[in-house]
């Protein structure tokens, strides 16, 4: 399961944690111990034939994997252009990529004698995913959730309660990912000795950004054995959402060696103008969030600008060091759609394939309708499926009946 190997592109992070200039440890002196015994954990069990043993049993048995390989015939058809194939992460238990890093996480936790689990949680399935392993080792979980998305995202909250765990309502800021996020660095630095704080994606000090990407890395490793061994090739592009850029990195990492066009896909929510977006990337610049250096939404006196998305799992002001150093060296390019192409690639992926995809891998998809025409009808386009819809549907249905 190691990612942390050098590619091409360097050795990354470095040992401080940085790629290039990003990342690092940017945290309060009291949780410097925990983000030691953490490293020194992953670091030990890389080396532990039985801890990658246990984790491949899970994710085989218990998580469901691999996950299929599908071709999109029908969107490939409407859209024109390459074959579209989709990584079917939505057929995961729990119905995300999420659960990857959450298997990965717990046995961490379990190898350090933690006796609690806490999580911030935007679009549900993170929280779902941690509160899902959390109850499968007999931990105790706590999930930190802001008002607005326990709103949007009710079924989830509800799954999660049913799971054993508390769901903790946020109700500062945006009462969005960015506070639930900070509410759970506040519990980490006040519970640290029994609290092991499973961050759900790529952001956060060092090193979250690193173990984060080696649990997520299997659908990368996976899709790329499964087109070799089912098409003879490897894609022309590889797509994915990005929020914070879990799913992502989790696909780009062990492709960044090939030939392949890597594009990753922002909400711009109201649109880049509005200034009511996601796009940390696209319209953001570096600086400081939740321990690490990495590209903000910031104002020119440098606080942080609200995010927002329908996608609540996009609806983040940073977005991972990694993707901060790729956006840089230009080796992933960063697009962006918003809210209304998204639906529109949501509602389209269901009357053409029978999938309803989550709003978050709707901006992915969306981006195909530019991107696809631009291959040979020969040429592959993979992209990542990183979740199922159901949390969707009504918060869709509202949207489209709005429009009416």
């Amino acid at each position: 399961m190691s990612s942390s190997q050098a590619s091409s592109l360097g050795p990354l992070p470095d040992e401080r944690g940085h790629f290039g200039p990003y990342g690092g440890r940017y945290v309060p002196e009291n949780l410097m111990p925990a983000l030691e015994e953490l490293h020194a954990a992953y670091l030990a069990a890389q080396q532990d034939p039985s801890f990658h043993a246990e984790l491949e049993d899970l994710l085989a048995n218990y998580a469901g994997r691999p996950t299929p390989l599908y071709e999109a015939k029908n969107l490939s058809r409407e859209l024109g252009g390459g074959r579209i194939f989709l990584k079917r992460e939505d057929l995961t238990h729990t119905g995300a990529h999420k659960i990857n890093n959450a298997l990965g996480q717990v046995l961490l936790a379990k190898r350090m004698g933690k006796k609690r689990i806490i999580a911030e949680t935007g679009a549900g399935q993170h929280g779902v995913a941690t509160a899902t392993v959390a109850a499968l080792m007999g931990l105790e979980c706590m999930v930190y959730m802001g008002t607005l998305d326990m709103e949007r995202q009710a079924l989830n909250v509800t799954r999660m309660r049913m799971l054993g765990a508390t769901v903790e309502p946020v109700t500062s800021g945006s009462r969005s990912l960015k506070d639930a996020t900070t509410q759970a660095i506040r519990d980490w630095v006040t519970n640290v000795k029994d609290t092991h704080y499973i961050i759900g994606s790529v952001v956060g000090p060092h090193p979250y950004p690193l173990l984060v990407r080696t649990f997520q890395s299997v659908i990368g490793k996976e899709a790329r054995a499964q087109l070799l061994e089912r098409e003879g090739k490897l894609p022309k592009a590889a797509v994915a959402c990005v929020g914070a850029g879990s799913n992502a990195i989790g696909l780009f990492h062990p492709l960044l060696d090939d030939p392949i066009d890597l594009i990753g896909v922002e909400a711009a929510g109201y649109g880049l103008d509005s200034g009511e977006h996601s796009a940390s990337l696209s319209a953001g610049k570096p600086g400081v969030l939740h321990g690490a250096y990495l590209y903000l939404l910031q104002d020119p006196h440098g606080q942080i600008i609200e995010a927002y998305s329908m996608a609540a799992g996009l609806d983040y002001p940073g977005v991972g060091p990694e993707h901060s150093h790729l956006k840089d060296i230009k080796r992933v390019t960063y697009a962006t759609v918003d809210d209304t192409q998204a639906v529109q690639a949501f509602m389209d992926l269901a009357r053409l394939e029978g999938i309803i995809p989550a709003l978050e891998s709707s901006h992915a998809l969306a981006h195909l309708r530019e991107l696809a025409p631009r291959y040979a009808k020969d040429d592959i386009i993979l992209v990542c499926l990183s979740g199922r819809g159901d949390k969707d549907v009504s918060q869709v249905a509202a949207y489209l009946e709005k429009q009416k």
